[in-house]
């Protein structure tokens, strides 16, 4: 594996998958053709594909069949979790009212708050059809419902966001801060790995393993992309320089770093909504960069990505395992391996 572009490696140890995959993506599409434009159309043709490729990953580790193809429902399954985050941004878009997502036009800002709705909640409804389609035995059934509860949680997670209050505790901010991303980020991360497991008909504790795995990959993903808005402001495509500041969003380098400062500092100012003038959001960033907090936030990003590896040691040893653990480690070596040269679009993991 390369130390550049895990993600990429590991998409190429798939092989043929990748194409089945894309295939079946092209099909789910087939039935919205009329009501996308080409703003959603590179929305999919971008990123990286993480979640589809820990679920196949995951498959890959399970299987029997080393060489053979990956039963048709481990793509489908894979496809569903493509269009089911796919929603979460043309969402989050609307909520962050970003002009942006992955260096083009959000939804949103092309074709307004009323159209983006719509056509996230086109992608949810034909994210969970797909999956459902895809079911061959009960406990494939079973799974139907769990991604039906993932959904119900990425809504929560996403409405948890919205709570701004900076008033409280900083226990309770932290405790708030890990239940909405786990809600919004963690619990799409474990079931994708938990979906992979199950559809190549693993036993319970492998399931478990590689479950726990995914949750703490996403737990480290969300508190690095929060990292990455103060290390890299311009590098996440669709979040605009410093957009947790300016949405008084209580990420937990922003957290961390506030007992570091007196009330009256201006980051305290800014989280409270009294200074949101450009200058004051650049000398609150800059507060948050150099504080103790920022570093603390990416430790414990680490410390979950170790947990992560750790659960790999009930699979099988082999390269789709290797390529899991680096996919793992590259979720938190990012902010120092992307070149301050190269385009928001390509350095974007989501």
């Amino acid at each position: 594996m390369s130390a550049s572009d895990p993600l990429s490696d590991a998409w190429s140890l798939l092989g043929g998958e990748r194409a089945r995959f894309d295939a079946g993506l092209l099909d789910a599409l087939y039935p919205q053709r009329r009501y996308l434009t080409e703003i959603e159309r590179a929305t999919y043709c971008g990123g990286k594909k993480l979640r589809p490729l820990l679920l196949l990953l995951s498959a890959r580790m399970c299987s029997a069949q080393e060489d053979g193809p990956l039963p048709a429902k481990a793509i489908q399954a894979a496809v569903s979790l493509e269009m089911l985050h796919t929603a979460t941004l043309i969402h989050d878009d609307i909520i962050d009212e970003a002009a942006q997502r992955r260096g083009a036009p959000s939804t949103a800002a092309a074709r307004g708050t009323k159209t983006a709705i719509l056509i996230g909640d086109l992608q949810f409804v034909q994210a969970i059809r797909v999956f459902a389609a895809s079911v061959e035995t009960q406990r494939d059934m079973q799974l139907v419902n769990h991604v039906l509860d993932v959904g119900f949680k990425l809504c929560c997670g996403e409405l948890d966001e919205l709570d701004i209050d900076s008033t409280r505790s900083i226990d309770e901010l932290r405790m708030r801060y890990f239940r909405t991303i786990d809600r919004k980020t963690a619990t799409l991360f474990g079931f994708a790995c938990e979906a992979g497991a199950t559809l190549a008909d693993a036993g319970q504790r492998m399931i478990y393993a590689l479950s726990q795995f995914g949750w703490n990959v996403g737990r480290a993903f969300q508190i690095m992309d929060d990292v990455l808005d103060f290390l890299h402001p311009e590098s996440l495509a669709g979040k605009g320089a410093h957009a947790d500041l300016l949405a008084q969003r209580m990420t937990l380098p922003i957290i961390l770093a506030l007992p570091e400062f007196e009330p009256d500092h201006v980051l305290h100012r800014v989280v409270r909504g009294e200074s949101t003038d450009v200058e004051s959001i650049a000398a609150a960033a800059r507060a948050v960069t150099d504080s103790a907090g920022l570093m603390r936030a990416y430790a414990l990003a680490r410390s979950y990505t170790i947990l992560a590896i750790g659960q790999l040691n009930l699979v099988p040893a082999g390269p789709h395992r290797d390529a899991a653990e680096a996919i793992a480690y590259h979720v938190v070596d990012r902010p120092f391996l992307a070149s301050s040269n190269q385009p928001a679009a390509d350095r974007a993991v989501a």
